[in-house]
C-alpha cells in the first residue's frame, strides 16, 4: 500500500495534457462483426456460436459471452445444427467446406477488406501466380489467406523471408498484404520483393485496410508530441501491436493496455503530455474510462489530433439485415 501511495504521489500533478489520436477504436468492419452477432442472438437467442473471437478484444468477447455467443477454436466444437458466425478475420474454404458438410448454417462476418484479399488470392493463384503474402505466421487473417492456394501462396512474414523466398517462375509472382500491417513494415517487405522481383504484380488498392492507415498516421503524429503513449488494445490484436511499434518508431515510449487496470503508474512519471490510442477493435468505452482515470491524477487538458474523418458504413450480411 505504502509502495502504491508513493507511485501516485510521484505522478499526481505532472501528467498535464492528453492528447488524443483520431480515429481510435472502433472501424467499419469491427462493428459490423459485432453487429452480426448481436443480431444474431436477438433473432435466434443464445447460444450463437462463433469461430474464434469475433475480433480480437477481451472486452468484446466478454461482453458478447455474457449475451450468450460461445467462442470456440474449431467447428468440431459446435454443436450440430448450431448456429455459427465466422470471425470479421476471414476463413479458409476448408472451413467453409467443413461447415457446409456438417450442414451448419453460418453467418459470414468477414471484414470486406478482408474478403477483397481472399479474392485476390484466387485471382493471382488462378492464372498461374506465384503469389507472396507479407503477414505474420499464426495470425487468423492470413492463415485464411493462405488457405485460398496453399500450393500457389507464401507467407513472407519479414525482411529476412524477403530475401529468401523462392518462387516457381520469376516472371509470374505477385504480392498481397495482411490488413492489420503497419505501412512502413510491410513497404519495407516489399522493396526488396520488388529488387529481387522486378516483374512482381500486386492488387489494384492497398490492402492494408483504410482504418489500419489513419490510425497509424494519427499516432505517428500524437506521438511525436507525447512523452509516453497508452494504446489501448488487447495483446491478440495486430493492428494494436502495430500502433505500438509505430509510436515507438515516431519517438515515443508506448505501451499496449486491454484497460485502465493495465496502467503501470510508473510509466506516467514525468510525462506531461500522454498520448492515447485505441486499436480498431478496442471499444471507444475503454478510452473513455483511461481518460477519466488520467483525469483524478490531475490531466485537465484534453485535446485531439484528427489524421482522418471516416464515414465508412458495411451492410450487414442478408441473413442478420433488417428489412
Amino acid at each position: 500500500m505504502a509502495a502504491a501511495l508513493t507511485e501516485w504521489a510521484a505522478v499526481a500533478g505532472s501528467v498535464h495534457h492528453l492528447l488524443l489520436a483520431a480515429p481510435r477504436s472502433f472501424c467499419a468492419g469491427v462493428e459490423r462483426a459485432i453487429a452480426v452477432v448481436e443480431q444474431a442472438l436477438e433473432r435466434h437467442g443464445p447460444p450463437v456460436y462463433v469461430r474464434k473471437e469475433i475480433v480480437h478484444n477481451a472486452r468484446v468477447v466478454a461482453d458478447l459471452r455474457a449475451r450468450g455467443a460461445v467462442f470456440v477454436n474449431e467447428l468440431d466444437e459446435v454443436p450440430d445444427g448450431a448456429l455459427t458466425v465466422f470471425s470479421a478475420h476471414g476463413v479458409s474454404p476448408a472451413v467453409r467446406q467443413e461447415a457446409t458438410d456438417r450442414r451448419l448454417p453460418v453467418i459470414d462476418a468477414t471484414c470486406p477488406l478482408v474478403t477483397k484479399v481472399h479474392a485476390e488470392a484466387r485471382r493471382f493463384a488462378g492464372r498461374g501466380d506465384t503469389v507472396l503474402l507479407i503477414g505474420h505466421p499464426g495470425h487468423e487473417e492470413t492463415d485464411g489467406t493462405l488457405g485460398e492456394a496453399p500450393d500457389r501462396i507464401r507467407l513472407v512474414p519479414d525482411p529476412a523471408a524477403a530475401e529468401t523466398v523462392q518462387v516457381d517462375d520469376p516472371e509470374r509472382v505477385s504480392y498481397l498484404v495482411q490488413t492489420t500491417l503497419a505501412m512502413d513494415e510491410a513497404a519495407g517487405i516489399l522493396d526488396t520483393l520488388r529488387r529481387r522481383f522486378p516483374a512482381l504484380a500486386g492488387p489494384g488498392s492497398d490492402d492494408i485496410c483504410y482504418a489500419t492507415t489513419n490510425r497509424q498516421r494519427a499516432i505517428t503524429a500524437v506521438a511525436a508530441r507525447a512523452d509516453v503513449v497508452l494504446v489501448i488494445g488487447s495483446t491478440n490484436s495486430s493492428n494494436s501491436r502495430r500502433l505500438v511499434e509505430v509510436a515507438e518508431r515516431a519517438g515515443a515510449r508506448a505501451h499496449l493496455i486491454d484497460g485502465v487496470g493495465d496502467i503501470d503508474l510508473r510509466w506516467l512519471v514525468g510525462a506531461a503530455t500522454v498520448g492515447i490510442t485505441a486499436g480498431a477493435s478496442a471499444p471507444p468505452g475503454l478510452v473513455d474510462e483511461v481518460v477519466a482515470a488520467l483525469g483524478a491524477l490531475g490531466a485537465r487538458e484534453v485535446s485531439e489530433h484528427t489524421a482522418a474523418v471516416e464515414d465508412v458504413v458495411f451492410t450487414l450480411p442478408k441473413e442478420v439485415r433488417q428489412p
